[in-house]
């Protein structure tokens, strides 16, 4: 219904501008063309006629708008506060109501008496433009984020602050044009969405540089991002639910998992306490994710402890990936200094020891590293029967999450006993693990086979596999349907269906920090409407004190520094991404800078010689 009001008032200001044009002394059907209208109102207003090109340009076409209302109503002698606000915020209707109104005369902006303000001339006009500038910059060219988890430790970190080249894959057309600009999806003070979904485009890219490959970093929008619980939008929404419906099925046994389900959908959806609102997003508005690719569309995934194959064969780890790590030790040895030394982050180390969770089960829990005493948090990834025997005299177990270089290090130190990877043994079931179904009993370090479904694919569909494609049969690739299961069949939109054509492609994301990401393991796959682009650039890097207590607390101390006892990460400063890998650009960056001021400066003297004396 929005986008048919949006196309009325549309035409409604078309059918007005003709009448404007009429009476400015042009034929009327110039201002029934789409885009050639804005061309001769250019001309008209002795504007640059380049201004109709923005119009073509989703999202910024509606502040454009505005900029021709407001000098609409200037040109045809309506200068007054009144008719300069109308005429910037709904231009749609003030072309209409100026068509009719017949005091309304063109004089033209040159000879209009009543100039604009300073503060419109010399602030207004700059500013609105800078943000039409800057947001075709974002939307189409380059945005900025930056990394705010540790799911491609060490090759991206967090504290990294990027561009991401939206030409990378082909940037997209906005879906949800009437947005804040500069603001994503919530807006930062008033903690309210930034967007309005009035209007919906369908989804249309623009020709990129290329297409996703094997390995590739990429950032995307997240799948499992189109329902939120807003007071836990860091967490999945659906795996909040299942944590609820694991609860009340441990709690009471005799409930089927159609029924647990239920009454975990009730308690989340109706515990605004815990959790807030619960609101969708559309797919342009869902978070930003950065993972690499580690399996394109046509391609047969499998984890083997921890080890990536895709179609059989073995993939290089990456340089810099993580792993959990038990450490056994004779005495408590690692402390926050321990941890900032070797850079492993300070929420991602722990002291393990045993404790009970809510339904007595005996299990291992963690608390952090310095915590001497305290109540340990159940930690069920972790495997109790194989360090059940520990405990006891001086022994200490630690849970560290490092890289294959801290690995060595910490296992030649004096206090280790042992050190050993935490992997999750094959045929451990994770209702946290994609497709969240028994019948697959996936983990992190053993899951699949999977194949990556691929646009034109057909594949056979039945009750047992629906579990791994169901997402994008009901939801990712051709709108919205119901899925269900009738007996030995499976409905799709109530009829039964045997096999499925694929409508685009599909990509696995994982995060180089392997036990500590939330990728397509846990949410499955990434459609390629949600791919956004390729980061690029680093320019600006610092720790946070949350994960580096002692080197990242203090920003003035930080300045004199270096990158391992500071909280500014210098090395990667001005880098450009390869693969994960930075390269320092900081020389010819600097160069390149000082060679324009030097320009600049020659300039300057050089204009000054050949003025001519007065």
């Amino acid at each position: 219904m929005g986008n048919i009001i949006f196309l009325i008032l549309v035409l409604a200001s078309f059918f007005g501008l003709s009448k404007l044009f009429t009476k400015a002394g042009l034929p009327a059907w110039k201002g029934l063309i789409p885009i050639y209208n804005f061309f001769e109102l250019s001309k008209l207003l002795k504007k640059p006629w380049w201004w109709c090109l923005i119009m073509i340009i989703p999202g910024v076409n509606i502040f454009m708008f505005g900029v021709y209302g407001f000098n609409t109503a200037r040109a045809f002698n309506k200068p007054s506060n009144n008719d300069l606000i109308f005429a910037s915020i709904l231009p749609y209707v003030y072309f209409l109501k100026l068509a009719f109104d017949d005091t309304a005369k063109f004089v033209g902006l040159d000879k209009f008496k009543n100039e604009p303000s300073k503060f419109v001339k010399n602030w207004l006009d700059p500013i609105v433009f800078a943000v039409i500038a800057a947001s075709i910059i974002r939307g189409f060219f380059i945005e900025a984020f930056t990394i705010p988890t540790s799911s491609l430790e060490k090759s991206l970190m967090v504290g990294d602050f990027l561009f991401v080249n939206k030409f990378a894959y082909g940037p997209k057309i906005p879906q949800t044009p009437l947005s804040f600009p500069f603001a994503h999806n919530i807006l930062p003070v008033a903690n309210t969405k930034s967007y309005l979904e009035w209007i919906k485009l369908p989804y249309m890219r623009l020709p990129g540089f290329g297409s996703v490959k094997n390995n590739d970093i990429v950032v995307f929008n997240y799948p499992d991002g189109d329902t939120v619980a807003l007071l836990q939008s860091n967490s999945s929404y659906y795996q909040l639910v299942r944590n609820a419906a694991s609860s009340y099925k441990k709690a009471n046994p005799t409930l089927t998992e159609n029924q647990a389900l239920a009454n975990g959908w009730k308690y989340v959806n109706e515990n605004g306490g815990n959790f807030g609102d619960i609101v969708s997003r559309p797919i342009d508005k869902r978070d930003h994710y950065v993972k690499r690719c580690v399996a394109i569309a046509g391609d047969n995934l499998e984890i083997k402890d921890g080890e990536i194959f895709i179609n059989n064969n073995k993939m290089q780890m990456p340089l810099n990936a993580q792993h959990n790590y038990y450490v056994k030790a004779k005495s408590q040895f690692v402390d926050k200094r321990f941890l900032d030394n070797l850079d492993i982050y300070y929420d991602e180390a722990y002291r393990l020891g045993i404790t009970k969770n809510e339904f007595g089960e005996t299990l291992l829990g963690i608390i952090p590293v310095d915590m001497l005493n305290g109540q340990y948090y159940p930690y069920e990834d972790l495997d109790y029967e194989k360090y059940k025997g520990t405990f006891g005299g001086d022994t200490v177990l630690y849970y560290l999450n490092m890289t294959k270089a801290t690995y060595d290090k910490v296992k030649t130190d004096p206090n280790v006993y042992s050190v050993e990877i935490a992997n999750t043994k094959k045929g451990v079931y994770k209702n946290s693990i994609f497709p969240h179904n028994k019948s697959y009993p996936w983990n992190n370090d053993n899951f699949g086979p999977l194949l990556i479904p691929k646009k034109g694919l057909t594949l056979p569909i039945d009750t047992h596999n629906i579990c791994l494609y169901e997402k994008i049969l009901s939801t990712y690739d051709n709108g919205i349907h119901s899925i269900t299961k009738q007996g030995a069949s499976v409905l799709y939109d109530g009829k039964p269906i045997t096999n499925y054509t694929f409508k685009q492609d599909y990509y696995f994301m994982m995060g180089d920090n392997r036990h500590n990401s939330a990728d397509s393991r846990s949410w499955g796959f990434v459609p390629y409407d949600h791919i956004v682009g390729s980061p690029f650039f680093v320019w600006f890097s610092m720790k946070y004190s949350e994960k580096n207590p002692i080197s990242g607390a203090s920003v003035i101390k930080s300045l004199t520094k270096n990158s391992h006892d500071g909280k500014f990460r210098w090395e990667r400063f001005l880098c450009y991404v390869d693969d994960g890998t930075l390269h320092s650009i900081k020389i010819p960056f600097i160069a390149i800078a000082l060679a324009l001021w030097g320009l600049s400066k020659w300039n300057d003297k050089r204009k000054l010689k050949v003025k001519p004396n007065t």
